[in-house]
């Protein structure tokens, strides 16, 4: 059954989706008929996005189900696969986007020469209008994978940042041509190669996450501390020897060594470890489950 979380990210895919089919079909006829090459690979990063919020929304769905016979621990994991290849998708935009300018240039400044035809006004203003819808699609899709915990959904919306970032950088490029006449054509394609090397950067940034999620890096400093602080304030554990944690999708799993007094019973120890398991669950809602591990400590004194 979905939950809120995925509720939320289903909604910002969907926006998505819905813009960018717009969007593709805008700024390729505005990319062709105008003259602008910054635009039409605009378009085709659109395009992209198309695929990869597709994906994303896949992912969502699955990461969703509950566990099975053949996937016990869930299907949190779909996230992570998922975020990891809307982010390869980003370097592969950004990849193609700095070749095609790059041949552009080298056109325009080695022989055999190739002087390429200035953009036409109105390409500005249709980038001027993608920039800002893009953003807006951005901060709303941005702040639904904050709450939900999306990793998956934090890197789509991120393409529709590079996108902005793509179309801002046309803009500039098209008004350098516009003012500077003939002469400053190429700036168009400075303007592409430009904005290849920030979806890019951004493309890596994202997908280190995901692949620290996929190799089952360990959490965050502050969370470990909160869980082993949590588990030693329970009555009966003497210490935490070990605590690791690894995140599936949008929660935790905790695998625990506790100390306890060797002279306790096991239906002691088991009681000492079903309460380290409940609070650190109530402590830490991320946490789906604790995997307690009871061992000697200190025997107390009579």
């Amino acid at each position: 059954m979905p939950t809120n979380r995925t509720e939320r990210s289903l909604r910002a895919t969907f926006l998505g989706i819905g813009i960018n089919v717009l969007l593709v079909a805008g700024k390729l006829a505005g990319g062709l008929a105008g003259h602008s090459h910054a635009l039409i690979a605009d378009a085709m990063e659109s395009l992209a996005d198309i695929l990869s919020s597709l994906i994303v929304w896949r992912a969502v769905v699955v990461a969703a189900e509950p566990p099975d016979r053949d996937h016990p621990y869930g299907h949190g994991k779909a996230e992570a696969i998922a975020a990891a290849v809307v982010s390869t998708l980003l370097l592969l935009a950004a990849l193609g986007i700095a070749v095609q300018a790059g041949r552009q240039l080298g056109r325009q400044f080695f022989p055999p020469f190739q002087p390429r035809e200035a953009p036409r006004a109105f390409t500005l203003f249709i980038l001027i209008g993608v920039v800002l819808v893009k953003e807006l699609v951005y901060r709303y899709a941005s702040r639904q994978a904050s709450l939900a915990e999306s990793g998956a959904v934090k890197a789509d919306a991120w393409h529709h940042r590079s996108d902005a970032i793509t179309s801002l950088a046309a803009a500039i490029g098209i008004s350098v041509c516009l003012l500077g006449g003939a002469r400053f054509a190429y700036a168009d394609d400075a303007a592409a190669l430009f904005a290849a090397g920030i979806i890019g950067w951004n493309g890596w940034l994202l997908l280190r996450p995901a692949l620290d999620e996929l190799m089952d890096a360990a959490p965050g400093a502050g969370l470990m501390a909160q869980i082993r602080a949590t588990a030693a304030e329970v009555p009966g554990v003497q210490a935490v020897e070990k605590c690791h944690a690894r995140k599936n999708g949008f929660q935790y799993w905790v695998d625990m060594h506790i100390e306890v007094d060797p002279r306790i019973t096991v239906e002691q120890g088991h009681q000492i470890a079903h309460q380290v398991k409940s609070r650190v669950r109530e402590a830490v809602p991320s946490v789906n489950d604790v995997l307690v591990h009871v061992e000697p400590g200190k025997s107390r004194a009579d």
